[in-house]
């Protein structure tokens, strides 16, 4: 992602950070610049690109920022998965979502949710999506449980929309896009 993309989708979280009240989607967002920035191409199992997700550690979370361009106007299930390995055709090799506390999926489920559950990617008619939210709590690489371990992590991409109670998936269907996630 450019330097101008990036800045123009910081920008309205900052921005909004400085009016006063937030919005819960945003969090505590605050007005400090990340402190570690991480990108990633989203590929399918052929290795073509339908986007690419970025990872900012802020003071009070991880911002998510992310772009899909080419799938069916439609909501689409997208998780952080605990390992940074994405080997087609099915992504299995990123391993469950991220779920240090060991609870069950899904922000309706009494059980959950996973840390690695993230809102449905909604897609337009003309094939965009895009994701710009704050996971409030969540660190990449200090804090009680970071995301970055050894191996990484995955954004993985769904084939159908999660349906945020039903575990382990939220019956999101099979893997269609996956990229790793690694401190360099």
């Amino acid at each position: 992602m450019s330097a101008a993309r990036r800045l123009a989708l910081i920008l309205p979280v900052l921005a909004l950070a400085a009016c006063g009240p937030k919005t819960e989607s945003l969090g505590k967002v605050g007005g400090a610049p990340p402190s570690l920035i991480l990108a990633t191409r989203l590929l399918t199992p052929d290795g073509n690109s339908l986007g690419e997700a970025e990872l900012l550690q802020m003071a009070g979370g991880v911002q998510l920022i992310a772009t899909v361009k080419g799938l069916p106007a439609g909501q689409y299930g997208m998780h952080l998965h605990a390992v940074g390995r994405c080997v087609g055709p099915d992504f299995a090799s990123a391993g469950p979502h991220f779920n240090p506390m060991t609870r069950q999926h899904g922000r309706d489920n009494p059980m959950g949710a996973h840390m690695g559950d993230l809102p449905n990617l909604e897609v337009s008619d003309k094939g965009v999506g895009e994701v710009n939210i704050m996971l409030t709590g969540l660190r990449l690489v200090d804090g009680d449980a970071p995301l970055l371990d050894a191996d990484g992590a995955a954004v993985v991409l769904h084939a159908k929309p999660d349906d945020y109670r039903t575990d382990p998936a939220g019956n999101a269907g099979s893997r269609i896009a996956c990229g790793e996630v690694k401190r360099q």
